[in-house]
């Protein structure tokens, strides 16, 4: 495998609250390396979900090691894995999350604005990321303007206008009908690739699931299986 970008070791995931002590995850190991491509799927309440939001170190694991490029989220304060964060990851979620009163081309800059780049300069950066998931004419349209497959795209390019090492997408095309579906995850797909991006998929969706190097299969909280796609586990070229 390439350079290991984020990886899980022995990650357990419990929640106390009163009597309830309720496991969600159990032991889970994962890799991803750069360029390569991973979804988990299972059940509803398998616990994929959680462990998306364990590996983007939005939340902390009850036991276990989670690492980012190299750097445990458990070693970091707040402050620091916000930095990290911003600086490595890259987000995708079922619903778009799109600032409503900014056109497709500002909410595609505003991480780049987040790291004090100047306004032109992650304008530009924004609207050539706009171009390559075939938005350039739609840039200046708001998201009520915009189809549900263009708003997840904006959303595509807004996750990959840094470059980041990894891009974590949370059911991406839930939303979405199977052609939409499957457009918006091929530029995914193609736009995280060639960019060096390892990308963390959970979805439902097994058709999209089987196109990805890797398929890890949770079982109430557990690996039960890690399958290869068409390229064996490598990167697609």
């Amino acid at each position: 495998m390439s350079e290991i970008i984020l990886s899980a070791q022995g990650v357990h995931q419990r929640f106390h609250e009163g009597p309830l002590d309720v496991t969600v995850l159990s032991g889970v190991d994962l890799s991803v390396g750069r360029g390569q491509s991973l979804a988990i799927v299972g059940a509803s309440g398998s616990g994929k979900s959680t462990l998306l939001h364990l590996l983007g170190g939005l939340d902390a694991a009850s036991q276990g090691r989670i690492t980012l490029m190299g750097r445990d989220w458990a070693g970091m304060s707040a402050a620091e894995q916000g930095r990290w964060r911003n600086q490595h990851l890259g987000f995708i979620y079922q619903f778009h999350h799109l600032l409503p009163e900014f056109s497709a081309l500002d909410n595609v800059a505003m991480p780049l604005l987040i790291r004090r780049e100047s306004l032109e300069s992650a304008r530009a950066r924004a609207l050539a990321m706009l171009d390559q998931v075939g938005l350039r004419q739609r840039a200046e349209h708001r998201p009520s303007e915009l189809s549900g497959g263009e708003r997840q795209r904006v959303a595509v390019a807004r996750a990959l206008v840094t470059a980041p090492a990894c891009v974590l997408a949370d059911e991406p095309t839930g939303n979405l009908d199977r052609h939409t579906a499957e457009t918006v995850f091929g530029l995914m797909r193609e736009a995280a690739a060639s960019r060096g991006s390892a990308m963390v998929m959970v979805t439902h969706d097994e058709t999209l699931a089987a196109r990805c190097d890797v398929q890890v299969r949770l079982v109430e909280g557990r690996v039960q299986g890690v399958a290869e796609g068409p390229h064996g586990g490598r990167p697609a070229a």
